[in-house]
């Protein structure tokens, strides 16, 4: 149970409108890190509500605010979360109709445009960054290959390379902070980062809370359970089975609105993975990349299936209000699309994608409409 002062409680009928009846663990404030390209991370100010090493399911008990008062910010922190989860996620609490995600929710060539502006016509004042010269995006610290902090300390991964590639194209230093997947597109919206970098599905959904970018991956998602697992499906994940999702993911929306099941819901990658492991949960539903970065040989556990959504391409966050910078990321992102440096990032990040129909399946490409991938040698 979340236990706030009582003066707090004004809160609770707006944040039970957005949860419904439900049980909320109590917040452990999490230090952020921070880091310039290349520089170890440093502490920060904590902003982020987390949950170390818990997991929750929905219950009929209603959320209540009690108790011993907590630093300033927390209730913001809260109510940031909710936000996140009604409308910066396409999680069971996002309200409205759900979409097909295995299908993909969307329609590329709905979103991603013709061409883009060219780079010497970027005008690089009238971005709308927080620090004029600096990207400050918020990502995650767990989720290799594609999003997470290396042995050095260093923000890396395939999506966070990229985004380096292109803000030296704009000629603009990179900051980086880790935060919560459930909070992050809250943040952006909020203005606390730039940008939100965490291999984010561009449902509909979410495009009610931030814009995106055009389109730098392909949706995968991914089926893991014990090597001798009777669950080897995502077609077997049915009543008894308890499966494991990352809060407020479009893996989370699948299982609760699609399946509708009651899934046991983790903060991280990290935490549900160990669950898997563990045999706390007897699957986990999980983006593709994500489960290959986490499992391990030895683990006693696989991706038992895997399907693809081409359809619904992941893309960088950015306030709905911020087009110039929207703009801007478009340009940078054809120009290392042009030059090979995807590609090359591709190759190196997923081996497993080993010629231009696995890294472009189905007709999907990166970028513009007007962009040409290089071919590769």
């Amino acid at each position: 149970m979340l236990r706030i002062h009582e003066a707090a409680n004004a809160a609770v009928p707006y944040l039970n409108s957005f949860f419904g009846p439900r049980r909320v663990p109590a917040p452990a404030s999490f230090a952020r890190a921070v880091s310039t390209t290349g520089t170890p991370g440093v502490q920060a100010e904590d902003r982020s509500v987390d949950v170390p090493g818990q997991a929750t399911r929905e219950s009929t008990t209603p959320l209540k605010l009690t108790g011993k008062i907590l630093k300033t910010g927390a209730i913001a922190a809260v109510l940031s979360l909710s936000l996140a989860a009604c409308g910066g996620t396409s999680g069971p609490a996002s309200g409205g109709a759900s979409t097909d995600a295995l299908a993909g929710a969307q329609t590329p060539d709905k979103y991603t445009t013709a061409d883009v502006t060219p780079l010497d016509k970027i005008e690089k004042d009238k971005l709308g960054l927080l620090t004029p010269g600096v990207l400050k995006v918020g990502t995650l610290s767990d989720a290799p290959p594609s999003i997470y902090i290396d042995k050095s300390g260093n923000f890396t991964g395939f999506d966070n390379e990229l985004l380096k590639a292109m803000a030296a194209k704009l000629d603009l230093k990179v900051e980086f902070a880790s935060t919560q997947f459930q909070s992050l597109l809250a943040q952006v919206k909020n203005k606390q980062f730039d940008v939100g970098s965490s291999s984010i599905s561009t449902t509909d959904a979410r495009r009610e809370t931030v814009s995106f970018t055009n389109g730098y991956d392909f949706g995968f998602m991914a089926l893991v359970s014990k090597t001798d697992s009777k669950v080897k499906a995502i077609s077997e994940l049915k009543d008894g089975v308890r499966v494991g999702v990352v809060q407020g993911t479009v893996q989370d929306d699948l299982v609760t609105n699609q399946l509708k099941l009651d899934p046991v819901r983790f903060k991280d990658y990290n935490t549900a993975y160990a669950n898997v492991k563990s045999g706390q949960i007897d699957a986990w539903l999980a983006p593709s990349q994500q489960a290959e970065g986490q499992i391990k040989e030895g683990d006693g556990t696989k991706i038992q299936e895997k399907k693809v959504a081409t359809q619904n391409f992941s893309a960088y966050a950015v306030a709905k209000d911020n087009q110039p910078l929207t703009d801007a990321l478009n340009s940078a992102l054809d120009a290392v699309i042009a030059d090979g440096t995807w590609t090359k990032l591709v190759k190196q990040w997923f081996p497993e994608r080993k010629n231009d129909a696995e890294r472009m399946p189905d007709g999907w490409k990166p970028g513009s409409k007007a962009v040409k991938v290089p071919a590769d040698k």
